[in-house]
């Protein structure tokens, strides 16, 4: 990288600012998230803006006017450093930038770093390198994230794996030493954890979608009131009382196209965390409601709360992120994500706020949703 010991004189129409860049009407380079640093045609910094100071912890004074090398003096992670590597201002006349990478700056500080070469001509000499920098903070929460997923599937596959190769195991070895009533204990056992495998590798291939924006919504007609009464009458046969639940349906409700299966599964997650959950009895109403977002037309709402402690004010905003839960009582913290996931895939929402009986109340509104085709 050859640097020169001249600096250009700036262009006549701007002057400069506090970031050493040439000013522009509505553009102040102090404004912009990421930190930018633009080297003239000898390779001299003209431009260090305020989040650049941030990032890389040089201040501006000793940045403008000194050679890019110098005030950036960035290595790869193999340790080879980066100008020389990249030779902007002497490589390849067709070569217009650099793509954001992981680069390192003295002391081990990461930064991601890419750049433009700008020219007056095709081919022609570089006449400014313009430098976006960026912080590595949300790459290192996303890696955290995906690291705390990781670590959250491989524990509860744990268990029921763990179970389902011991009771094989062990049926396969002294078959004939176990009476009918223990072979049947044993793969009921074994069928309900092959069952928790299940549930948990479909969470994790919705989770997945919904993260990718991928998640299908395959619309029929459905009635809710229906459905709900269905997972009620599920939890009386698991051995609930009936009187622990309380279902009150406003008529006429709007005909809803929806996903049957995955209103199934948030009806499923809502109850389910009542019934754990929560105390006293668990009441779900369902009415019609203005849709989500719209003025006009119709949706259906679902309320579900309980009687129990409740959510904390502080812990509501994060009801609705990965992990979250609510207490000690198990479960992998990924229900209400999936839920939040699958009411906005029908452009619905979904809210949690207190009960009347000073329980948890989630109340979800899904529109009506009729395919285009028969509107």
């Amino acid at each position: 990288m050859t640097v020169g010991t001249s600096r250009p004189t700036q262009p006549q129409d701007f002057h400069l600012g506090p970031s050493g860049c040439p000013e522009a009407p509505g553009i102040d380079p102090d404004d912009l998230p990421d930190g930018l640093v633009v080297a003239d045609e000898t390779g001299r910094v003209v431009c260090f803006n305020r989040a650049a100071v941030r990032i890389t912890a040089v201040a501006r004074a000793d940045a403008i006017g000194r050679p890019l090398e110098r005030v950036l003096p960035l290595e790869d992670l193999k340790g080879r450093r980066w100008w020389t590597l990249t030779d902007p201002y002497g490589g390849l006349a067709t070569r217009v930038g650099q793509p954001e990478r992981n680069l390192l700056l003295p002391g081990g500080r990461e930064v991601l770093v890419s750049a433009r070469y700008v020219r007056d001509v095709p081919t022609g000499p570089v006449r400014r390198l313009v430098v976006s920098l960026r912080g590595t903070e949300a790459r290192r929460r996303s890696e955290r994230s995906h690291a705390e997923l990781i670590a959250t599937v491989a524990h509860e596959l744990r268990s029921p794996l763990t179970s389902v190769k011991g009771f094989t195991a062990t049926l396969l070895a002294k078959w004939e030493r176990f009476t009918d009533d223990q072979k049947r204990l044993m793969l009921e056992t074994v069928d309900a954890d092959a069952n928790r495998v299940t549930r948990l590798i479909a969470e994790l291939l919705d989770i997945s979608r919904i993260d990718s924006g991928r998640l299908e919504v395959r619309r029929q007609p459905v009635d809710l009131a229906a459905a709900v009464r269905r997972h009620v009458d599920a939890h009386v046969a698991a051995g609930q009382t009936p009187d622990r639940f309380r279902v009150d349906v406003t008529r006429p409700l709007p005909d809803l196209w929806a996903d049957p299966d995955k209103v199934d599964q948030v009806l499923g997650n809502l109850l389910e965390n009542a019934v754990r959950h929560g105390e006293g009895t668990v009441t779900i109403d369902v009415a019609p409601s203005p849709s989500a977002g719209e003025q006009s037309g119709t949706g259906t709402a679902v309320t579900v709360s309980d009687e129990g402690p409740g959510i904390p004010e502080e812990s509501m905003a994060r009801v609705f992120t990965r992990f979250w839960r609510g207490s000690k009582r198990g479960g992998t913290g990924l229900g209400l994500y999936i839920v939040k996931g699958i009411v906005e895939a029908h452009g619905g929402t979904i809210t949690v706020g207190r009960g009347p009986g000073g329980g948890a109340q989630f109340r979800f509104i899904l529109p009506v949703g009729t395919p285009a085709h028969l509107q």
